[in-house]
């Protein structure tokens, strides 16, 4: 008995996982994709995890757009009102010419971190 509940668990995380990936990416009318990072990555920040919408459309980021997070909120709303308007329009390779947030270190690089990875992402399964 012990094993079908351990059976049954596994295949909820799986299916719970697999409902995930659909959703890490997704694809808008006008053509621009939309990562998801909260599932596909766990960087923190400097209290906890960042996660993002990075709009991405013909290979460059349109927006980036912060989900819920437990950051300190006066310092990762610097991080949203300065650096994350600063990713529009760039390449994968232009994303370390985007400053870090000065007081928010930790933050802005998580935030710089997870755009890396929903491009990665994008890049792989467009």
């Amino acid at each position: 008995m012990k094993m079908k509940g351990f059976l049954i668990a596994i295949a909820l995380v799986l299916s719970c996982e697999m409902a995930h990936a659909d959703e890490v990416m997704t694809k808008e009318s006008d053509g621009t994709y939309v990562v998801n990072t909260t599932t596909l990555c766990s960087v923190k920040g400097y209290r906890a995890t960042t996660p993002l919408n990075v709009y991405i459309n013909k290979g460059r980021v349109t927006r980036v757009e912060a989900l819920p997070s437990r950051e300190t909120p006066k310092y990762y709303k610097s991080v949203k009102d300065q650096m994350l308007p600063k990713f529009a329009g760039k390449k994968v390779k232009d994303l370390k010419k985007v400053d870090a947030v000065t007081g928010a270190t930790l933050s802005s690089n998580a935030v710089r971190e997870n755009v890396k990875v929903a491009l990665d992402y994008y890049n792989k399964n467009k």
